[in-house]
Formats: C-alpha cells, structure tokens, sequence
C-alpha cells in the first residue's frame, strides 16, 4: 500500500465513521493492527484521529476494553507530536486511560472463580474395551472437529468488538458478519468443554435396505413403543432371534436398517477376532459394535460398552446427542445417569462392587440413541464425527432454585 492509498482508505474510514457505518470499526481496527501507519506515511494527527475514533466505538462491553486501552494509549502516545498538544486534552486523555484500566480490572476480578478451599474434585472412572481410543484419541477428534467447523476468520473475531451504532439490513457486508456459532460462548462451551463420544468407522442408519456399509447390516422393526430385532433370509424377513418368517413387507415404514463401515482412524487399535479369525481386522471392532446393537421404540441403540463410575450422591451423568445432529438427518436421545444400573442381575452387582476403590461409587453405561428425523431416510454418521456428549452436573439434592424476592426477605 503506498501512502497515497493508505491516506485515501483512512479518508474512506474516517466517512465512515461520520456516517456511523456499523463497518469502520472492523474495518478500522483491522487496518491499524494490520499496518505500520508511519511507515504507510500518515502524519501523526492522521493517526490520533484514526486512534480515537476507533477507540471511541467499541461496544460497551468490559471483555473489549483491552483493545479499547491499547488503542487509547497509543492515541496518548502520539498526542505530543500532532498540533492537538494541549495540557488540557492530555490530562482528559490520561483520565480516559485510567477510567478503562479501573472499569477492566473490576471486571476481570469479577470474572475470577474462587475455588472453595473444602471443595473435593470428582473422578468419573471410565471403564472400555479400548481405553486409549474413547479417552484420548476420539477427545482429540472432537476438539479438531469443532474448532475446524467453528474457528472464526480474522475478520469475523474482529468484528466482534464493535456493535455499538445503529444496524442497517447489509448481509452482503462481509466485514460487519460476527454472528455465527463460534462467537457464542456457551455454544461452544457444550461442545469443547464436555466428553465427547465418536466411532472409529461410519456408521449408517436408514428406512431403506439399499447401499448398506460393507462392514455388517442390522435390521429393527420399531415404532414408538415397540421395537423387535430381524434379518433377511431367502427373500423373507424373520426373527432375529429364532429365525420365524414374518409377515413384514421391505417397504414398511418402521424399518430401520443400521450398518457400519470397516474402521476408518488409522490410529485406532486394531486385533484378529478371537472367535473368527478370517474376518479382516478393519472390521472386527465396527461387527463386535453391530451384534450388541439393540432399539428402543423407533431409537437405535449403539452400545460401545464404556462404563462410567461416579458418586451419585454428590454428581449425576447427563448424555445428549450432539448438537449437530440434525445436521446429519438424526436425532439423540438424552439421558440422565441419577445412580447404578437397574437392569441387571444381582450376581453383577456382587462383581461391580467387589474392588476398594468402587465402595461408595454408582455405575452406568454411556449408550448411543439415534433415530432418523421425520421426512429423512437415511443418515450416514462419519467416522470421527461426536455423536453423544457427556456432561457431569450436581445431584439434584445438591442444589436448589430459589425465587430473587425471597433473598431480600429477613432471614
């Protein structure tokens, strides 16, 4: 940029901030962070003004006074070479820099989370067949997920910082764009700061037979309220239990086909079948997954055997399919964990409770519920791609809610 461009653009910025174009602050901010504006051979008074005026429109929020300050300084800084020197603008100036730094710092003290002193960290032990996958690789898989699908631009993180002036309708105005899903904290936070679960292979769920993955294919009725389990043999649809031919024509809508593709994460721990040696070892987990596969109603459940234990009296577990799936024609099923596992057989009991280390604890199974959306039928989950999250949260003895009005009553 030569200084007869950079002098135009300043100009252009500087109308743009005289007319109150939502644009110049990002586009301001990103002119100065991006330039030497010396160097580009703007006079100091070009540069204060640039300086002020930018600092002038950030949004009223403590979390962007940083920059605010930075800039506010510079301003400061600059103010002895223009023939704005004035004792009076300086002190003005100085008395701006301090009410920032004063209004930054209250809010940083109040952002702080003092940890009390007595507070007892909670282990969740984790309990699989593949520990080195779901507790460190498929972690790693979801975090690179997220921050690829919502990493914000340059451009978009800058645009956070200004929201102050009136909105005009300009969706094409790309500089102004800072409202996507990245931007929003506690979108973000559901989705980086919980335990994610994914599948080393793709996994397939659909109303039709056609195009079935190559690694394996289940077969349920299920409708809401009833579900049965079934397979294709001779042309005919049968039990999958007893083989007994049923009278279900391949059209039926509650039929629901679920397959699996061969393993896909090249780091995933791959083995011979113990049982089947022949079966190629790329498919040997994505099978073993298949055949423990069960339903719920018109809900695929994917069970990956991974036990969590925890202490029910202090924390419950919260499952939720992940927030994207819909993306993928899918909907998750969403479960509470309050205490141990009711469903199985005594002797179990007896064997989950027999190590020093479980005394006190409860355990559960994380499974996966997925069922097709209306209108969608079929839906193909890619390998690596979260599926359920895991969130641990206060048992609900441990907390209350309270109405606002009765905390100014007399206690």
């Amino acid at each position: 940029m030569t200084p007869e461009d950079a002098r135009s653009y300043l100009n252009y910025l500087l109308t743009l901030n005289l007319r109150q174009e939502e644009a110049f602050g990002p586009l301001a901010l990103a002119f100065v962070k991006e330039n030497d504006l010396g160097q580009l051979g703007l006079v100091p008074e070009e540069q204060f003004n640039l300086f002020m005026a930018t600092a002038t429109v950030f949004s009223a929020e403590p979390k962007r006074y940083t920059m605010k300050l930075e800039l506010l300084q510079k301003a400061l800084q600059i103010l002895p070479s223009t023939r704005y020197d004035d004792p009076e603008l300086g002190r003005d100036l100085e008395h701006l820099i301090k009410k920032t730094q004063s209004d930054l710092q209250r809010y940083s003290e109040a952002m702080k989370v003092s940890r009390p002193q007595t507070l007892d960290r909670q282990s969740l032990i984790v309990e699989t067949d593949v520990p080195e996958y779901f507790l460190e690789i498929a972690q790693k898989r979801a975090s690179t997920y997220y921050q690829e699908k919502y990493r914000l631009t340059k451009e978009a993180k800058t645009a956070q910082h200004f929201g102050g002036t009136p909105k005009k309708f300009e969706p094409e105005k790309v500089s102004i764009h800072k409202e996507f899903p990245g931007a929003c904290a506690p979108f973000m936070n559901a989705r980086t700061n919980a335990f994610h679960l994914l599948l080393p292979f793709d996994l397939k769920i659909s109303r039709t037979p056609e195009e079935p993955l190559e690694g394996g294919i289940r077969i349920f009725y299920g409708k809401m309220g009833y579900s049965y389990p079934l397979r294709y043999e001779m042309g005919k649809l049968c039990s999958y239990h007893d083989g007994q031919v049923l009278d279900v024509d391949l059209q039926d809508p509650n039929l629901i086909f679920v397959s699996v593709s061969a393993i896909k994460d090249p780091e995933f721990p791959q083995a011979l079948s113990e049982n089947n040696p022949s079966i190629p070892p790329e498919l040997v987990y994505p099978m073993a997954i298949l055949e423990h596969t069960g339903s719920l109603g018109p809900f695929i459940q994917v069970s990956c055997n991974v036990k969590v234990w925890f202490d029910a009296s202090i924390v419950s577990i919260l499952i939720q399919g992940a927030p994207d799936l819909a993306e993928y024609g899918l909907q998750g099923g969403t479960g509470l964990m309050t205490r141990s596992y009711a469903s199985d057989k005594v002797e179990s009991y007896v064997e989950n409770l027999s190590q020093p280390w479980q005394e006190g604890l409860s355990f559960n199974f994380i499974n996966l519920h997925l069922a097709l959306n209306p209108g969608i039928d079929k839906a193909v989950i890619p390998s690596g791609t979260p599926i359920f999250s895991v969130y641990p949260v206060l048992n609900r003895q441990c907390y209350r809610y309270i109405d606002r009005r009765a905390m100014d009553q007399p206690q």
